[in-house]
């Protein structure tokens, strides 16, 4: 083909590819810390803009990245995203192992009923926690974690305990129950036994001249323990009373503050629920607590013979660290003592 002239404009050059971020002839700068961030957020180098001396990829634009990829993720998500059906499992270890999806509420919450919810297990309630309820479970805990729990056990035989119940109650216009008589041992015996009636401190042991037990109380709100003042100067009749209005006022959420702190010991007894013996947990800064059974018909050797009498299982949980197991034995023995021969509870 013929020249051009000479005086034709020559055709403009192309326009060079613009470089890749951070690219130097096919190779990507960046400092080792962003290497690193970028690894760990899963994106690749190739994907960033190198803000850096001569488009060297630096942090900031590693969490500029990680950023946008957060607000985009945000925004192109369902408002509300159905659960996947929860797929049978075929063994029942696999069924153990995984955990339900979160199920869909199949109750209207303008009812104002309880949300039912479904799963993989059928339906079930979801019931908030209350502030009580979180109070028992944080002390409970601390309880366990920090108390360093030994357990002790007794059976006594309550024959005698029952006859004079029921020789009290058919002269007396207030009735007693077989708690009140534990009640009443346990304060005996902490006056008895003083080294039991004390509580830990971080800095010291303080030791009580008063036996002041708690009263395990499972209200509507939960589970509470009033404390009842004086136990051991109380009569029968007066210590029934006052444990009657505590409960009666646990059940209707009006105890003071005050009524809940102090005391070196609480009683619960579950044998109204024919549960013959349980450990319980001690309510802090308490050193112990009595666990009751169900009074029930059992074999007694008594003189070398085989006796059946009616018998309680005792179980004392004691707080190691300012009590020794010799200590919480003479109190259990003590309290055996008088709970066999109630009279000197009445003294």
């Amino acid at each position: 083909p013929a020249a051009p002239a000479a005086d034709a404009p020559a055709a403009p050059a192309a326009p060079a590819a613009p470089a890749g971020p951070g690219a130097n002839g096919g190779r990507i700068f960046a400092s080792p810390l962003a290497r690193r961030m970028a690894r760990d957020a899963g994106l690749g180098l190739d994907q960033l803009d190198g803000t850096g001396p001569g488009g060297r990829i630096v942090r900031d634009d590693v969490l500029r990245a990680i950023a946008a990829a957060q607000s985009q993720a945000a925004a192109t998500a369902a408002p509300a995203e159905a659960p996947e059906a929860p797929r049978p499992a075929t063994t029942c270890s696999a069924r153990a192992a995984s955990a339900p999806a979160e199920p869909p509420v199949t109750a209207s919450a303008a009812t104002g009923a309880p949300a039912v919810r479904t799963s993989a297990y059928g339906p079930y309630e979801e019931v908030p926690h209350s502030k009580l309820r979180r109070l028992v479970a944080s002390r409970l805990q601390a309880s366990k974690q920090e108390a360093p729990h030994f357990y002790l056990r007794a059976r006594v035989r309550v024959d005698e305990l029952l006859a004079l119940r029921a020789t009290v109650n058919a002269s007396s216009p207030v009735r007693v129950s077989v708690n009140d008589f534990f009640v009443r041992a346990a304060a005996r015996a902490l006056v008895d036994v003083p080294e039991m009636n004390v509580v830990w401190t971080p800095d010291a042991v303080l030791r009580f001249e008063r036996a002041d037990v708690s009263v395990a109380v499972a209200s509507e709100r939960g589970l509470v323990t009033p404390v009842v003042r004086g136990a051991d100067s109380l009569s029968l009749g007066a210590l029934s009373t006052a444990v009657k209005d505590l409960v009666a006022r646990a059940g209707e959420g009006r105890l003071q503050q005050d009524e809940l702190e102090g005391g070196a010991l609480t009683v619960t007894n579950l044998g109204m629920y024919g549960v013959r013996e349980f450990d319980a947990i001690i309510n802090p800064p308490q050193v112990g607590i009595l666990a009751v059974g169900a009074a029930v018909a059992e074999p007694v050797v008594v003189d070398g013979e085989v006796q059946v009498a009616t018998v309680v299982h005792l179980t004392l949980s004691v707080d190691h660290r300012p009590v020794d197991g010799v200590v919480a034995a003479r109190f259990l023995a003590r309290l055996t003592e008088i709970v066999e021969n109630p009279l000197q509870a009445l003294v």
